[in-house]
């Protein structure tokens, strides 16, 4: 059962201060004390009110607007699935409303009550990893959620993805069957990405059910790119020249990885072997195609849109869908 969405009189009550004071501060307007003001915001969050900005406005009808809120557009990844929702939303007269939080869930937090204030018929968003005020604002909503690319936690409502320990799983199992032993991981950032350190988390336990471990593993402070999966590759060689494969966080990193092998005058798949994850066209494009992990990237973004359009208020019983994921054999391991 949603509990009543929290009012304007609330958020004044909670603070101490008139309505007028918090309208004043919510829509940034008139001259207003900083210790006010900060307590205003406070009391928002803690409640997580949204304002209305839809009403009485004729040309922001909240029912034909759908929220989609992404971590980057810069990463080919968002765009695919960002081309699955603008797919399955071109025949609905929906539009989307778009929002970057360049994987921090305070800027999330605040997009997302920007959106919301618009009164939205849908939120997407990505992965679970949300602040608390984030958790509440969807709480107190009408709206229907759904939450991409990730099926390994409870959904708010409706999850669309895969599960990313199971595919890192599946990546250990596939080579260690092909005799690999010696294996090195290179990654980025974990804070920032959750679903790489879960895909590092199903690669250890495949290793150690064959009675294995990483024999080395270096990560980079920062998001992944190919310079990144370059240098970290090269460091990680450096330090242990043995390691005979190296699984990538994702085929950013491991195209990185791939140029290093070239200048450094490192066989490729002979004497290193190199795996990635998410199966992009960079990777395929390479004179030996990547061995890798390909995600479900469009139908990601076409299955969620066509959940949330089947309406209805949002079930008490949750709902995963499982797009799956192949892996490529390729010719780099």
């Amino acid at each position: 059962m949603l509990q009543d969405m929290p009012t304007l009189t609330d958020v004044a009550r909670l603070a101490g201060v008139s309505e007028i004071t918090v309208s004043r501060v919510v829509r940034n307007k008139g001259p207003i004390a900083e210790a006010t003001r900060s307590r205003v915001l406070s009391a928002i969050e803690t409640l997580g009110y949204v304002p209305n900005r839809a009403a009485g406005s004729l040309a922001s009808s909240g029912s034909q607007l759908m929220g989609v809120l992404l971590p980057s557009l810069s990463n080919i990844v968002f765009p695919e699935v960002l081309r699955g929702i603008h797919t399955a939303l071109a025949a609905t007269g929906y539009q989307p409303l778009i929002g970057v939080t360049d994987y921090d869930p305070l800027a999330e937090q605040s997009i997302l009550s920007s959106l919301l204030s618009w009164q939205p018929a849908a939120i997407i968003m990505t992965g679970f990893d949300h602040t608390d005020a984030t958790r509440r604002m969807l709480a107190n909503s009408r709206v229907r959620v759904a939450e991409l690319m990730d099926i390994d936690a409870d959904p708010i409502d409706i999850a669309v993805g895969l599960s990313h320990r199971k595919a890192g799983y599946d990546a250990g199992r596939h080579l260690i069957e092909r005799g690999y032993r010696r294996f090195g991981y290179v990654g980025h950032d974990w804070d920032a990405d959750r679903r790489a350190r879960l895909r590092y988390m199903g690669l250890c336990t495949a290793l150690a059910e064959a009675g294995l471990s990483l024999h080395a593993e270096k990560r980079f402070a920062g998001p992944s790119s190919t310079i990144a999966g370059r240098d970290t590759l090269a460091a990680l060689v450096a330090a242990k020249p043995d390691v005979d494969v190296a699984v990538f966080s994702n085929d950013d990193m491991a195209v990185g990885g791939f140029f290093h092998c070239l200048t450094a005058g490192i066989a490729v798949k002979e004497k290193l072997a190199l795996f990635g994850f998410n199966g992009l066209d960079i990777g395929q494009s390479l004179p030996q195609p990547l061995s890798t992990v390909r995600s479900n990237r469009f139908l990601i973004g076409k299955i969620a849109v066509e959940k949330l359009l089947e309406g209805g208020e949002r079930p008490a019983e949750k709902l995963i869908v499982d797009t799956g994921y192949e892996i490529i054999t390729g010719a780099t391991a």
